[in-house]
């Protein structure tokens, strides 16, 4: 599989889309643009962002935000409020247990069930 592939079929900013599993893991796709993440936390799953193009402004509550640029990897642990957005479009992979849910516990206009992000 391709991950530049995988993102032509994305449609929505802020909607991943399931493209693959491993053991008890998604691995998920994104694209985002704007500030439209909510802070959020997942209380018992670590969440795991690659950067496949552009640029990702990463925020955690009560440390230092920072931009993460193609290419570069980061894990939010679990419990860490935290949120996301992008000046210009960025597409993601998520790496994530299948038990978490999209924005937490923190329901918003953008918020998927698993259902919805099955492509």
């Amino acid at each position: 599989m391709n991950l530049n592939d995988a993102c032509l079929g994305l449609s929505h900013y802020f909607s991943p889309k399931i493209i693959g599993e491993v053991n008890d893991h998604y691995i998920k796709v994104a694209k985002i643009k704007g500030q439209e993440v909510p802070w959020h936390n997942h209380e018992n799953e670590d969440e795991l962002f690659y950067i496949i193009d552009g640029q990702l402004l990463m925020e955690m509550e009560n440390q230092l935000e920072f931009t993460m640029e193609k290419g570069d990897l980061f894990v939010v642990k679990k419990g860490i409020n935290h949120r996301v957005s992008s000046k210009a479009e960025c597409l993601i992979m998520l790496i994530e247990p299948k038990t978490t849910e999209h924005t937490g516990k923190v329901k918003s206009a953008i918020s998927k069930s698993i259902e919805e992000q099955i492509y």
